[in-house]
């Protein structure tokens, strides 16, 4: 039976941590560890300061990739999400930082961080991989 983008959405939800890689200038690849929440449209959303590499890479290339999952012991699934950023205006920012805040509460402390700034990932492409089965269980998705 296929996966479907309800039990991949249900994954990315069970994780709140996820490894996201941008593009540097120099067009060497980056990544840190950020924590995110993911909304019903894959859109992934987390906070992060003006200084840091990835928003300056992100705000010339909006380029953006992640990988959620494949940390648990004895649990070999990920989702592989390739997609593009931006930093969203006043409505769905609002939108999507009262979701955030449910997940991340001490993120409404941070909102008074000097530099701090909101980024959003829609997603283009998704793969879902799960090794625990045999055959591993691999559905790819893609979106507008």
């Amino acid at each position: 039976m296929p996966i479907t983008h309800a039990e991949v959405l249900e994954f990315v939800r069970g994780h709140s941590l996820a490894v996201q890689a941008s593009v540097a200038p120099s067009l060497f690849p980056q990544a840190s560890v950020v924590g995110f929440i993911v909304t019903d449209d894959f859109e992934l959303f987390f906070d992060t300061l003006e200084s840091t590499r990835k928003i300056a890479n992100l705000r010339q290339n909006a380029r953006i990739a992640f990988v959620i999952g494949g940390l648990a012991h004895d649990d070999e699934r990920t989702v592989q999400y390739e997609g593009t950023a931006d930093e969203p205006g006043p409505s769905d920012l609002n939108r999507l930082k009262e979701q955030y805040f449910l997940r991340f509460p001490d993120g409404r402390d941070r909102q008074s961080w000097p530099g701090i700034t909101y980024v959003r990932a829609r997603p283009r492409w998704l793969r879902f991989s799960n090794f625990n089965t045999t055959p591993p269980e691999i559905a790819e998705f893609t979106f507008g």
